[in-house]
């Protein structure tokens, strides 16, 4: 059996396992151990426990948890709730103001979770029966916090583009400054979207009789504002090389605690074990899926399919550009099964030669990728935020977040041919604030 039908067969046993509803890191492990059995015998099964430490033993690493605590002790408090008032109160004049104002907010508390699920739900609790009652349509309410949650695995800190950095030895501080630009320029797509639905169908979506003083806009900030320091402090440490991101998660994560104790009040002793139970519980489950995908990933490699895989997409010969339409469409279609950080273990071994022979930027292409993770997001049958909006508005059937969703996917892919056609909408900044890459 040649390499290449080795990979699709393993694929295909991969995708079973998946659609039986089996845990994508068990899936993976599973698989990886069935197919190192049927070819190596069992005494492949000797380098097991040495693969998953191999995966795991990365210092890196540390900032996903401390990323994830950061996020749940905002998630726990009311910080989400004040972020949207505060966007409303200065945005409610604006037509469609108030699907702005949500967007915005899904961008800022992206910022500081750093989880696509995490800002759908905080956002939209409040969001989607607020825009309900104002007269939007329940499709285009759910499908705008559902992409705008998508933001989390962009805007920095992002747990996606740690493990890209990790998996390819790239800079995870220059992705996270790579991934500012796109990511404002996609927030911006989305509202401009939401204000051209609202200008074309002649909707104000206000209340007449709603208004707020400059001295109501003023008075919500104090709340808002300190998290927002922690979102340029965390990205000044990073960027201005004062700290790894490991050291500026850690103190994001304990400014974000301290913040929710002082503002919030949320001091109770169960209140705070719920916060570290949330993070240790997500925490959890990336690491095994990130140990698990270490050892599919060597089961391909030990098979020879990665190899031949990319031996046989890099014999095409048909222009770069082409490789990397071919390309986009493989993560997108891998998007609708498997979570990003999954879908970024297994493929960038067999991806990162492929792109990097062909003349592309690496920290490019890990923006690229992760835009396309953001469409998985919101496409069946994984799409993990189309599920987590049902979840909020159970009434509201999935084809119809679906269908609402729609536009901001058109959105996303305008966002990737812009980066296609103008690269430097990625790599200026980092190349700017870091200088250029020898």
């Amino acid at each position: 059996m040649s390499e290449l039908v080795l990979g699709v067969v393993a694929a295909g046993t991969l995708i079973l396992f998946l659609v039986t509803g089996i845990p994508v890191a068990f899936a993976l492990g599973s698989v990886a151990i069935l197919f190192l059995i049927i070819v190596g015998g069992p005494s492949s099964l000797n380098v097991i426990a040495e693969t998953l430490f191999g995966g795991l033993d990365e210092f890196a690493l540390l900032s996903i948890p401390m990323f994830l605590l950061m996020g749940a002790a905002v998630a726990a408090s009311r910080a989400g709730a004040d972020l949207y008032e505060a966007l409303d109160r200065w945005l409610y004049r604006v037509p469609g103001g108030l699907l702005i104002s949500n967007i915005g907010a899904c961008g800022i508390f992206a910022a500081l979770t750093g989880s696509s699920p995490a800002t759908c739900a905080a956002i939209g609790k409040m969001g989607i029966p607020e825009m309900r009652k104002r007269g939007y349509p329940a499709s285009l309410a759910t499908g705008a916090i559902a992409a705008g949650g998508t933001l989390g695995i962009l805007i920095p800190p992002s747990i996606t583009m740690i493990v890209y950095g990790i998996s390819t030895e790239t800079s995870i501080g220059r992705l996270f400054i790579a991934g500012l630009l796109p990511g404002i320029m996609l927030m911006l797509l989305f509202m401009g979207w939401a204000w051209l639905f609202a200008y074309l169908k002649g909707y104000r979506f206000t209340e007449q009789d709603k208004s707020f003083s400059f001295k109501d806009k003023l008075i919500i900030l104090p709340k808002v504002i300190p998290f927002l320091i922690i979102i340029v402090l965390v990205l000044w440490a990073l960027y201005g090389g004062v700290a790894t991101p490991s050291e500026a998660a850690g103190v994001g994560a304990f400014f974000a605690i301290m913040l929710v104790v002082l503002i919030y009040k949320v001091w109770q002793p169960l209140a705070l074990w719920e916060i570290l139970k949330t993070a240790m519980r997500e925490s959890v489950m990336l690491m095994m899926i990130i140990g698990m995908a270490a050892l599919f990933s060597y089961m391909m490699s030990t098979l020879y399919i990665t190899q031949g895989i990319a031996e046989w997409i890099a014999a095409l010969d048909v222009n770069r550009w082409l490789l990397l339409f071919f390309i986009n469409i493989f993560l997108l279609v891998a998007g609708f099964f498997l979570p990003p950080v999954a879908v970024i273990l297994m493929t960038t071994p067999t991806l990162l030669p492929i792109i990097t022979q062909a003349g592309f930027d690496p920290i490019w292409f890990g923006v690229l990728l992760t835009i396309n993770m953001e469409i998985g997001l919101i496409t069946p049958p994984v799409g993990l935020n189309l599920y987590v909006i049902n979840g909020i508005v159970p009434e509201v059937k999935l084809p119809v977040v679906l269908w609402g969703a729609l536009p901001f996917m058109l959105c996303m892919v305008i966002g990737i041919i812009i980066l296609c056609l103008v690269p430097q909408t990625a790599t200026w900044l980092p190349d700017y604030l870091m200088g250029p890459i020898r």
